[in-house]
């Protein structure tokens, strides 16, 4: 095969605050053959995007590369001049960032966008990149691809620009693809789509690609071979198939283990079930409109002291809303929140310091929720103040035992939030909850920003935590397979509406909502020839016309691959209590949903 991209000795610092270089990359070897897809994968920190910048010659604000090779082609990348790499970039290597959002201009259409690379290098004539844009629009299975292209970033969805950003990359027809973690920040059912399109587009024009990510089962779907890295060292470069089967570094199994959450004990020390302990937190029949529009609606839901309820859909399926209201932060228009069975004023300032105290929350993104500007000693001393009133020597003792709590050390008092890792300043995030001494944490998709193996180490001590202080968590994420790991209870969220509720035991085995049970199939195993074997986000769906009366149709009915003319689009759904325990919001009765792969119609398979 045609060597295409050939690394050696590849060695990047960063300068530290001293003015010393530190290395980041430490000699990196590999190579690609032509149409060969090798993914780069580890931790925050090992590596891999780094690595991945330099294939372009290109070194983050702090950093450079020192030493070493990359050939492209003919081409020695790191002896190029600036002109000659910016002829380089965007045309014989081309770059898919993680955020889409990010990487467009709101103020240009997509197609503007889409052909720009393709007009600045003088690759084609505008037209013929207008004509090639819409093909691969075409490839990437996007809607209406003759028209998309008028429209403005804002206007499609995050699984349509993120495919626009492919596009983009792709219409030079570039030597070298980098796509950087492209479905992290996407739903699962969104990514498997992208997946899809990703994966047919780079098979069809036989690309050569570099996948960066710390989902081995979502590489799996994407490489042939994987370099794993940890702390800027290659620690295995093999087949794909070799490292899920027979990994030959410790470090590659313990990135296998991560990818597979075990089943917690809970606070009974009995796996599953629910925690017979006293009611701590009971939401009856919460509604919640953002001015005429409804957004969630008729949510009930209990969490027991000590115990962990698991709140799961997809972006905008209401899940953060239900835990803002909780919270104080969003006013209900309809139910109530009792703690304790005291109602809970709807406003923060109808609210008392104590029922402050006893519900915390910890946001999603701790690089916004920390104040930069403050220590970490300032940040956990607040709440110790407000809630607590200590004093000075009270507060750092307490600050010391806060931080040996979530296992950081006592050092770090000191420093700022930017000198902290990610996990580390998840960890504070979760100090700071706990310096309250609450009894319920609403936790608001924790480990998502996080890779696979610092998110297991949080969801550890989260457990460890529960056990020591019998807190109760309240948790909101989208990942099904954490969820089903961790959680006592499980409510599924789609559209505004709760579809499903049971405990752990009963999202184990079918049957399900057909919403939770496309969730499940959603989630990437860890196998080669997953993509194409799983039915998930397959097709068309039979035509169906909902009906135009003020019934309150099923929320899913426009998605649901076995919904039933004449009944799903014409009568409010029922809630229905299936034999293993579980509750669903659905017409179609325990037996049928059994059966659910015999139900789903034959449809025509794309991609």
């Amino acid at each position: 095969m045609n060597e295409i991209v050939k690394v050696s000795g590849l060695r990047v610092a960063a300068r530290n605050e001293a003015g010393v270089d530190v290395p980041i990359v430490h000699g990196a070897d590999f190579s690609l053959n032509k149409g060969e897809v090798l993914a780069l994968i580890g931790e925050s920190g090992s590596g891999k995007t780094t690595i991945a910048l330099a294939l372009m010659g290109y070194a983050r604000a702090g950093c450079r590369i020192v030493g070493g090779s990359v050939r492209i082609g003919d081409v020695e990348v790191l002896e190029q001049p600036d002109s000659e790499l910016a002829k380089l970039r965007g045309r014989t290597v081309a770059y898919i960032a993680q955020s889409a959002a990010a990487a467009f201009n709101p103020a240009k259409t997509i197609m503007q966008q889409v052909i720009e690379s393709a007009l600045i290098h003088g690759v084609m004539s505008r037209r013929a990149a207008q004509a090639k844009a819409v093909e691969l629009f075409r490839a990437l299975a996007l809607p209406d691809p003759e028209h998309i292209g008028a429209r403005y970033p804002h206007q499609v969805s995050g699984g349509q620009l993120q495919r626009l950003m492919a596009a983009m990359a792709l219409i030079t027809e570039p030597a070298l693809v980098i796509l950087d973690e492209p479905t992290t920040a996407l739903d699962v059912t969104t990514q498997i789509e992208v997946l899809r399109a990703f994966k047919k587009v780079v098979r069809d024009l036989d690309t050569t690609a570099v996948y960066v990510s710390h989902d081995l089962a979502v590489v799996a779907q994407m490489a042939d071979r994987i370099v794993v890295l940890r702390n800027g060292e290659i620690q295995e470069n093999s087949r794909t198939e070799q490292i899920l089967e027979e990994p030959a570094h410790p470090y590659t199994r313990s990135l296998l283990a991560a990818m597979k959450p075990a089943a917690r004990q809970d606070a009974t020390g009995q796996k599953g079930g629910r925690v017979e302990e006293d009611l701590l937190l009971d939401v009856r029949g919460l509604e919640i409109c953002y001015g005429s529009k409804r957004v969630v609606q008729d949510i009930d839901l209990q969490v027991r002291r000590g115990a962990t309820v698991g709140i799961i859909g997809e972006s905008g399926s209401g899940k953060t809303t239900v835990a803002r209201a909780i919270a104080g932060l969003v006013a209900p228009s309809a139910g109530q929140v009792l703690l304790d069975g005291q109602r809970l004023s709807g406003t923060l300032a109808g609210r008392t310091r104590e029922q402050f105290r006893r519900v915390q929350y910890v946001f999603q993104n701790a690089d916004t929720a920390l104040n930069p500007q403050h220590s970490i000693e300032e940040i956990l001393a607040r709440p110790l103040r407000f809630y607590h009133g200590m004093r000075s020597a009270q507060r750092r003792r307490r600050v010391a035992e806060l931080l040996e709590l979530v296992q950081l050390p006592a050092s770090l008092a000191k420093r700022r939030p930017s000198e902290l890792s990610g996990g580390q300043k998840q960890r504070i995030n979760l100090a700071r909850a706990l310096a309250a001494e609450p009894d319920l944490i609403l936790c608001d998709e924790v480990t998502s920003a996080l890779d696979t193996v610092v998110g297991a180490a949080i969801l550890e001590l989260m457990a460890d935590l529960r056990r020591e202080l019998n807190v109760s968590y309240l948790f909101i994420s989208h990942d099904i397979s954490t969820v089903r790991a961790i959680c006592d209870e499980v409510v599924v969220m789609y559209s505004g509406a709760k579809v499903e509720q049971g405990n752990r035991s009963t999202f184990q085995a079918p049957p399900y909502h057909p919403y939770t049970h496309l969730l499940i199939d959603s989630v990437p195993e860890m196998y080669q020839g997953w993509l194409e074997e799983t039915r998930a986000g397959r097709g068309a769906l039979p035509q169906i016309v909902a009906s135009t009366t003020s019934a309150q149709l099923c929320p899913f009915l426009a998605r649901c691959p076995v919904r039933i003319d004449g009944k799903c689009n014409k009568v409010s759904p029922p809630r229905v209590r299936l034999d293993k325990g579980n509750e669903i919001l659905c017409h179609h009765s325990d037996s049928e949903l059994r059966h659910f792969d015999e139900l789903v119609p034959a449809m025509a398979v794309s991609g």
